[in-house]
């Protein structure tokens, strides 16, 4: 389901200081092997789907982010320990003429959980895009992931209606 951001003024939840939200940088060879490593986790969380990253990932993915025009990745560390993972693309809103982010994952360490890392590289995410121009964020979320929709719902996100009548956008695929 895509959903669209809201302003967020009521996030109490603060980062630790010892906390850095920062863009990867997808020729560093740390980042890298960090952004690789939160993805393996994610993909193996049932949430994630379970299983491990295809070998494919973990030969080419740094290099095909970095190849491919508007994706860009946010990182959360303390100290030189990834906590946190947020893969973007940039797509086009016809209907506002303007750019957007789409999030495609959302990576928080299960022991880092509950520290507002999210919310953190969320916020970085609206950064980036207010940057960029943008004139909104979107991303699925299954509906069953009652932490993931909490912690989204939390940073001004909701599910995308054009007309309540019409009901709520579904998020769709078809693989090839």
């Amino acid at each position: 389901m895509n959903i669209s951001p809201q302003p967020n003024r009521n996030s109490t939840t603060e980062v630790p200081v010892d906390v850095e939200i920062r863009l990867a940088d997808y020729s560093n060879p740390k980042d890298g092997r960090d952004l690789l490593a939160m993805l393996e986790e994610y993909s193996r969380d049932p949430f994630g789907g379970g299983e491990p990253l295809p070998e494919i990932c973990h030969r080419e993915l740094p290099a095909r982010l970095a190849a491919f025009p508007g994706a860009f990745s946010v990182l959360a560390y303390r100290g030189e320990q990834p906590l946190g993972l947020v893969n973007c693309f940039m797509g086009f809103s016809t209907f506002a003429c303007k750019p957007l982010v789409n999030i495609h994952d959302v990576a928080v360490s299960e022991a880092a959980r509950g520290a507002g890392i999210c919310t953190a590289m969320l916020e970085k995410v609206v950064e980036v895009a207010r940057e960029r121009d943008c004139c909104k964020i979107t991303l699925e979320v299954l509906e069953k992931n009652h932490p993931a929709r909490a912690a989204y719902l939390k940073c001004g996100f909701k599910p995308y209606a054009l007309d309540e009548e019409f009901g709520q956008a579904e998020f769709w695929q078809r693989y090839l």
